[in-house]
């Protein structure tokens, strides 16, 4: 090997090194701004750069100003309640209209599988005159369930993701269930069912991490903000005409990611396994 060509091959490692850790650099760097100016006084902040380091790391009046001030404690309860009712009807949902479109053919299968696939290419925000016109002749504004009604019908990404899962699971298996004098549920609920982990964990990531981040549409059907807070709007109490106190969004920014952290944390093992399971089956 020549000079050169060693000269190549270091010049190839040092720049995949080099650009992981200035990307990983890249990434953290907000995470680590938002750190540091949620210890910040007002007075701090507004005289400091945003990479300063605070003068006290014990400082948690931001913290507490932000969750009280922010009601994040009603914030976090609806939005576990929106959370939580979201994704059991969009499994209970989707995996059975999933079990449909693949085990049963029919006319008009191939037609509603397109029209899926054609609502996936729609933007969201094109669709909000509509959305938003049915939702006010269903009196759906501003209440909670009619949100999580309108949430669970935007689910389109995990029905493929079942319909994926359940073409690599033998048919033999409702085979079976039939001849034993099974029926389709029970096919579906004692059978197919418990298969399904690893494709319910991943759509339920997916749709959770957004449903728990959704800001446009809690902001636009949620109007009520002192009844109907989120966690995504509690935090633009801080955001006004005025001006935005930083200081205190930061902190409700870490309060905000603190359940999403202690989840993963605690499960990240199942979450791992789910993830891998379901891109290897789908």
């Amino acid at each position: 090997m020549t000079q050169l060509q060693k000269f190549g091959k270091y010049a190839i490692v040092f720049l995949k090194y080099f650009s992981l850790v200035f990307f990983s650099f890249v990434a953290i760097l907000p995470v680590v701004s938002c750190v540091i100016t949620a210890f910040k006084t007002e007075t701090e902040y507004q005289n400091t750069n945003v990479m300063t380091l605070p003068e006290s790391w014990l400082n948690i009046s931001n913290f507490v100003q932000s969750f009280q001030k922010a009601n994040m404690a009603k914030a976090f309860l609806n939005s576990f309640i929106i959370l939580v009712s979201v994704l059991v009807i969009s499994v209970f949902i989707g995996t059975q209209l999933a079990y449909v479109l693949n085990r049963f053919k029919f006319p008009g299968n191939t037609l509603i599988r397109n029209l899926f696939l054609f609502a996936t290419l729609l933007p969201g925000v094109a669709m909000q005159v509509s959305v938003y016109e049915i939702m006010t002749n269903l009196h759906f504004i501003n209440t909670l369930h009619g949100y999580i009604i309108m949430m669970c019908g935007t689910d389109v990404i995990s029905i493929y993701i079942y319909i994926q899962f359940f073409e690599n699971i033998p048919i033999s298996l409702d085979e079976s269930g039939v001849m034993d004098g099974a029926s389709y549920f029970t096919i579906f609920y004692r059978i197919l069912m418990p298969l399904l982990k690893p494709a319910i964990v991943t759509s339920c990531i997916l749709k959770g991490v957004g449903t728990y981040n959704e800001y446009y549409a809690a902001n636009l059907y949620l109007q009520d903000k002192k009844k109907w807070p989120t966690v995504a709007t509690s935090l633009y109490t801080f955001v006004g005409p005025l001006g935005s106190k930083y200081n205190l969004i930061c902190a409700g920014v870490i309060i905000s990611l603190l359940p999403a952290l202690i989840i993963f944390i605690l499960f990240q093992k199942q979450i791992y396994s789910g993830l891998t399971a379901g891109s290897v089956k789908g």
